[in-house]
């Protein structure tokens, strides 16, 4: 399944809209994806499952692409 991670790039910096990034990331569950970026800092601020008509719409971005850790 691919999730959708919203996150700051630094688990010390605070969330802020305009800042927020978000990746792609293939996975078994949402715990696993957490346990996936755990190395990488992030201050993840919400994971959504993204499937059917939804991941057909953010296949239509550019900039989608999946990651697999």
């Amino acid at each position: 399944m691919i999730f959708k991670v919203f996150f700051q790039e630094s688990i010390y910096q605070s969330p802020v809209r305009e800042n927020t990034k978000a990746i792609y990331v293939e996975g078994v569950s949402e715990s696993d994806v957490r346990l996936k970026l755990a190395d990488r800092n992030y201050n993840i601020e919400f994971i959504r499952p993204v499937s059917g008509e939804y991941l057909e719409y953010e296949q239509q971005h550019e900039d989608f692409k999946v990651e697999k850790i």
